[in-house]
């Protein structure tokens, strides 16, 4: 590498002389060529006229001078004994030079090139220690360490099942000689996945904290780099730092961007040796006695194989998002240092907020704590819960709803109650808890929530009732402000359906027409020609979900009218008055 290095400066060096002498060679042939021959008779009448300025006395068969009209002649040299004087006596300047232009112009060039060409070479061996040095110090991975970390399974709520395969490893690192006498070797790694804010990192955490190690964590991205080696390196250093320590978790978050599966044809040279310098570090050639490497990933499926192999990440645990009791408990730990009121229901914000994760509570239980703060309130009340619910959710309301036309809320309205009249008359088991019309500052123009049952599955006839309360708004504009009426409000929950109805083709088997197979295997690394046949069907489907979208909402005109007169009148309804105004309008259309 060095040695290319000084071939390449030597040649830029050599290029730099070339082209000056070249260009000094060319500025004096030039120069010359533009200096006029003068006889000597010719040169002696200049002389007696008093038109010669200056003479040059070189040490040449040649005389050079300038007229005084500023032009250059050349002329014979007499080499006669009193010819200065003779030039002294007519008023021409005499000038002796002892040394070649040329060659002087040659020399000074040569040595400016010299100089900066030093310089360079200079330059460049700083800037290659200067490189080699930072190269050796991003080796070095900055990992945060924490020798006695404070969190416990006691700050763990939820994931009941995860943790209890996690808090096995507690006891691998308390006591191993009690394994160690069956045979048993501690896991050298585990893999958390499911879907953000579940509490991975947490569960990690709590590991090192229960067992008393110390914990490095550091991220997938880390290791991605562009120079050669240098992602291989910064796993043998963190693997050598954790040695030193003996017993430790190695936590390394989003993994997925370190361990992609390896096809030979997207990757790379430099991800294939990172990632195999992991697989090098668990598989067992280094003594990781007591070292628990824990990975997150929100998907599992995209992992390399070799990762997944036992003797490197022996345990794949999901953590999922939380049942109605997790959630209960998960509230009940975070709101445990929070001032609440009385009148509020855990129980119930739990069987409220499904689908919720860990961290998605905790964030709506620190709004309504900030909701209550501002208000300088003694209490957090039910009213800061709701707010902060539908904040989390869909975003703050626009305190500035002047520019908002009566039209633009008409087609809101009309719209939003599409939404939640379908889903009262296909879907009852839903909760239709809150529909307004206030736009959010998510971009929002409103929205209505619609809370399904808390259940393991999904079943065909629920996920083609999800698709049809999303068309119901797009139908319902359709309907009373006509085809060319129809706005982009909807642009989200077309998005919705598309990905249900997809799901239902190409994964779970829900269609007669596509088959019990599975799209995605058999596509795998094939070049089956199916995405016509997936996009006709949905196609067809989709529009027959819509069409029967639309008979259900002209069925039940009156009743759409009277959810949009309301919500035009009052803005906001929640779950008590939809189900009040349901009720009496089907009596009434009855």
């Amino acid at each position: 590498m060095k040695l290319k290095k000084k071939k390449v400066i030597l040649g830029l060096f050599m290029i730099l002389f070339i082209i000056a002498v070249g260009s000094a060679a060319y500025l004096n042939i030039k120069g010359k060529q533009e200096i006029q021959y003068l006889t000597y008779n010719q040169f002696l009448q200049q002389i007696n006229r008093g038109n010669i300025d200056t003479l040059y006395l070189i040490d040449d068969a040649k005389l050079e001078g300038k007229l005084k009209n500023g032009e250059k002649f050349e002329t014979d040299n007499p080499r006669t004994e009193n010819f200065k004087e003779m030039l002294l006596k007519n008023n021409v300047k005499v000038e002796e030079r002892n040394q070649n232009t040329t060659i002087t112009s040659l020399l000074g060039i040569v040595g400016f090139v010299a100089i900066f060409g030093g310089m360079g070479i200079f330059l460049s061996r700083q800037s290659s220690q200067q490189a080699s040095r930072e190269i050796s110090r991003m080796s070095n991975i900055d990992v945060s360490e924490q020798n006695q970390s404070a969190i416990t399974f006691a700050d763990v709520a939820g994931n009941a099942e995860a943790k209890e395969s996690v808090a096995d490893l507690v006891d691998f690192l308390r006591n191993p000689n009690k394994y160690s006498k069956y045979g048993a070797r501690i896991p050298r790694g585990v893999i958390l996945y499911g879907p953000p804010g579940t509490g991975k990192t947490l569960l990690a955490k709590a590991l090192a904290g229960e067992s008393g190690v110390p914990f490095y964590a550091v991220s997938g991205s880390d290791f991605v780099q562009i120079y050669a080696g240098l992602g291989a390196g910064r796993i043998r250093s963190l693997f050598k730092k954790a040695r030193e320590e003996g017993k430790c978790v190695i936590f390394i978050d989003e993994i997925d961007a370190l361990g992609k599966k390896r096809d030979g044809i997207n990757g790379s040279d430099e991800a294939d040796r990172t990632l195999n310098a992991l697989l090098t570090e668990m598989s067992g050639f280094h003594d990781n006695d007591g070292i628990i490497v824990i990975a997150a990933t929100n998907r599992l499926d995209i992992l390399d194989e070799a990762l997944l192999r036992p003797g490197r990440f022996d345990r794949q645990i999901e953590v999922g998002l939380p049942d109605l009791n997790a959630r209960y408990e998960i509230l009940k730990l975070h709101s445990s240092s929070k001032p609440l009121s009385e009148d509020i229901d855990l129980k119930a914000l739990a069987q409220q907020t499904v689908y919720f994760s860990g961290a998605r509570l905790e964030n709506m239980l620190n709004e309504a704590a900030i909701l209550a703060a501002k208000e300088n309130s003694p209490q957090i009340e039910l009213k800061h819960i709701d707010k902060a619910f539908y904040t989390v959710i869909a975003g703050e309301e626009k305190k500035d709803r002047s520019s908002i036309s009566l039209m633009d809320k008409k087609i809101t309205a009309y719209h939003e109650a599409g939404h939640a009249l379908v889903t009262k008359l296909i879907a009852p088991e839903y909760k239709v808890s809150k529909v307004t019309i206030i736009p959010s500052t998510r971009g929002a123009g409103g929205f209505s929530m619609s809370i399904p049952p808390d259940r393991l599955y999904q079943t065909k006839r629920e996920m083609i009732c999800s698709i049809k309360i999303a068309l119901a708004g797009r139908a319902a504009e359709q309907i009373v402000f006509g085809e060319d009426q129809i706005t982009t409000g909807a642009s989200n929950d077309i998005e919705r359906a598309t990905e249900t109805l997809i799901l239902m083709l190409r994964r779970f088997g829900m269609n007669n027409k596509a088959g019990l197979i599975n799209y995605d295997v058999l596509q795998k690394g094939k070049t089956f020609s199916i995405e016509r046949d997936i996009l006709r069907e949905s196609k067809r489907l989709m529009a027959d979900l819509y069409h029967d979208t639309k008979d259900i909402l002209q069925k039940n005109i009156s009743v759409l009218e009277a959810f949009a007169q309301e919500l035009l009148l009052k803005e906001i309804l929640n779950e008590k008055e939809i189900d009040r105004l349901f009720k009496e309008t089907i009596e009434t259309a009855s």
